[in-house]
C-alpha cells in the first residue's frame, strides 16, 4: 500500500523503495526492501526482483506486477494489488470472526467444567463420605470420573497432547489434508462458509488477474495455488487441463461437483458477452453479500446453542451433587 501511494504520487519505483528503505522497520523487511531497491537500481525490473523472495510474494502478486510493467501502467497494478489483499483479508477476517465467539464460549466452558471437577466436587465426595450417604448412579458416575481426573489427569493431559501433535503431522500430509478439507465442505453452516470464502476468492483472484492482462492459463494456476481448500483447488486444477485443451472454463466446472450452478452460469454469461472480468466482479459481489449473511447466520445460532450447552453440563454437575442430598432429606422426613 506504502508502495503504491508513493508510486502514484510520482515517484520512480527506485526512489518509492529507497524513500521505504531509510523507514526503521523489523530486519527481515528492511533487507527485503534494501534488495529490490540495489536490484532496481541496477536495472532489474520491479516483477524480477520480486521473484528472490517467493514466500513473502505470491505468485499473484509478481503476475500483477509484471502485467502492470507490461502495460506501462505499474502505479495502477500495484493499486489492484492493495485492493485485491484488502479484499481476501477482509473476507478472511469475516470467516475468522464467525469462530471466535463459538471458540472462546468452549474454552471458557471447559475450562468451568474442569475447575469444578477439579476444585468443588472433590470436596462434596469428602461431605458425601463423612455423611455415609448412599450415592445415585449419576452422582457416583459424576465422582469417579472426577477422581480420575484429579489423579490420573495428567495421563489423559498427555494422551491429549500426543493425539494432537499426531493429528498435526497427520493433517500436513496429502491425504491428510485431502480428507480434512473435504470433511470442513460438510460442517452445518461453518462447511457453507467455507465454500463460499473460497468461492470468492476464486472469482476475485481470477477476476483480477485477467483484468490485468494475465492469461488464463497463468490465472487459472495462480488461483489453483492461493485456494486454502484442495478439494475446491483439485477441481481448478482438472478445469485448467480442460481448458489447455481448447475448453471454455464453465464448461469444465460445470462437471464439479464443489462448484454451484449460479457460479457457473454467469461465468457462461462472461464468456458468451467476452467480458470476464465483469461477469467474475459480479460472482465476486454475490459471494461476498452471502458470506456476510452466512456469517451473521452463524454466530445468531451459535450464541445461544453454545450457551444452553454449557449450562446443560455446569447444570447437570449441579443436579448429580443436589441429588444425594435430596435422597437424604427424603428419608430423614425434611
Amino acid at each position: 500500500r506504502e508502495l503504491s501511494d508513493l508510486v502514484a504520487s510520482g515517484m520512480t519505483i527506485g526512489k518509492a523503495l529507497h524513500t521505504l528503505s531509510n523507514r526503521k522497520d523489523k530486519k527481515n523487511v528492511q533487507l527485503i526492501i534494501s534488495t529490490l531497491r540495489n536490484d532496481i537500481i541496477q536495472g532489474t525490473s520491479l516483477s524480477k526482483a520480486l521473484e528472490q523472495f517467493p514466500t513473502t510474494f505470491s505468485s499473484l502478486y509478481i503476475n500483477l506486477v509484471r502485467s502492470g510493467e507490461a502495460s506501462g501502467n505499474l502505479p495502477l497494478a500495484l493499486e489492484n494489488v492493495c485492493i485485491h489483499y484488502e479484499r481476501v483479508y477482509e473476507a478472511r477476517g469475516k470467516v475468522f470472526s464467525a469462530m471466535v465467539y463459538p471458540s472462546i464460549v468452549l474454552i471458557i466452558g471447559g475450562l468451568a467444567v474442569i475447575g469444578l471437577m477439579i476444585f468443588i466436587v472433590p470436596k462434596f465426595a469428602g461431605t458425601f463420605a463423612e455423611m455415609g450417604a448412599t450415592l445415585p448412579k449419576p452422582t457416583l458416575i459424576l465422582m469417579n470420573f472426577s477422581n480420575f481426573i484429579v489423579n490420573k489427569g495428567f495421563i489423559l493431559l498427555t494422551f491429549l497432547i500426543v493425539l494432537i501433535l499426531i493429528s498435526n503431522k497427520w493433517l500436513k500430509t496429502d491425504n491428510g489434508k485431502r480428507v480434512w478439507h473435504k470433511y470442513q465442505l460438510k460442517i452445518p453452516i461453518m462447511g457453507k462458509i467455507i465454500k463460499t470464502n473460497n468461492f470468492a476468492h476464486f472469482s476475485r483472484t481470477l477476476g483480477t488477474l485477467l483484468q490485468n492482462g494475465v492469461s488464463i492459463l497463468n490465472a487459472l494456476k495462480i488461483v489453483q495455488d492461493t485456494v486454502n481448500n484442495v478439494v475446491i483447488s483439485a477441481e481448478i486444477k482438472e478445469a485448467r487441463k480442460k481448458v489447455t485443451d481448447g475448453s471454455n472454463i464453465s464448461q469444465p466446472l460445470s462437471k464439479s461437483k464443489i462448484f454451484p450452478r449460479l457460479l457457473i452460469d454467469m461465468l457462461a454469461v462472461g464468456e458468451e458477452t467476452g467480458d470476464m472480468p465483469g461477469a467474475l466482479g459480479h460472482i465476486t459481489r454475490r459471494y461476498d453479500n452471502e458470506l456476510d449473511r452466512l456469517v451473521k447466520t452463524c454466530t445468531t445460532i451459535l450464541e445461544p446453542l453454545l450457551i444452553v450447552l454449557v449450562a446443560l453440563i455446569v447444570g447437570s454437575i449441579a443436579v448429580c451433587l443436589l441429588l444425594p442430598i435430596l435422597t437424604l432429606t427424603d428419608s430423614l422426613g425434611i
